[in-house]
């Protein structure tokens, strides 16, 4: 009995050692170099966005837990709060969403994978995000409804693996504000509303 007791000690052990936890803290967006447009917009996050957490098992090798717990409401409100005048986070839509802003904007995540050297063959960390980012009217109308797929990659350095994968999350969050910021442009309904 006393061996089976020390075995699954053991092999507990052994688990607890094959699992890499990373901390996504601050995706550090650099300013954006853009034009406020002159619109008053709500944001409306979904439940679980300022406490996502990512897990994924590479076969035959450790699990992988990514937390990126607040990073992503740091990432759209730096977004929005750039490119429009007045951007507020509000819990839920109200009856009076409509008459108190332009637009209301629904970021979401859709997916999260990645890549470790193990997979890849390579010396590399690949993270690929896939947002959506739903935009409606005052009127309630959608008016957008973008998936949003971001990359980020890394080769392996004198850091520890946590630390870049973590730099290629961030990276790949840089990329989706790009990518964010250019559809936003694009869009025809602000240019319709200004002229």
């Amino acid at each position: 009995m006393k061996l089976k007791i020390f075995s699954l000690v053991i092999i507990l052990t052994i688990l607890n050692g094959c699992s890499s936890q990373v901390k996504i803290n601050d995706p550090n967006i650099p300013k954006l170099l853009i034009n406020q447009l002159p619109y008053t917009v709500a944001i409306i996050y979904p439940e679980n966005f300022d406490s996502f957490i990512h897990e994924e098992k590479v076969i035959g090798k450790k699990s992988w837990q990514v937390d990126f717990t607040r990073s992503n409401i740091l990432l759209f409100n730096e977004v929005f709060r750039s490119f429009f005048t007045i951007s507020k986070v509000i819990d839920t839509p109200d009856t009076d969403t409509s008459d108190n802003f332009d637009f209301t904007i629904y970021p979401s995540i859709d997916a999260i994978e990645f890549s470790v050297p193990e997979q890849s063959q390579d010396e590399t960390f690949s993270v690929w995000i896939r947002y959506r980012v739903k935009i409606f009217d005052y009127n309630g109308e959608e008016i957008v409804n973008w998936p949003i797929s971001a990359y980020g990659k890394t080769s392996t350095s004198t850091f520890s693996d946590e630390q870049d994968l973590a730099q290629a999350a961030i990276l790949a969050m840089r990329d989706a504000a790009a990518l964010i910021i250019l559809q936003l442009e694009k869009t025809q309904e602000f240019n319709n509303l200004q002229s």
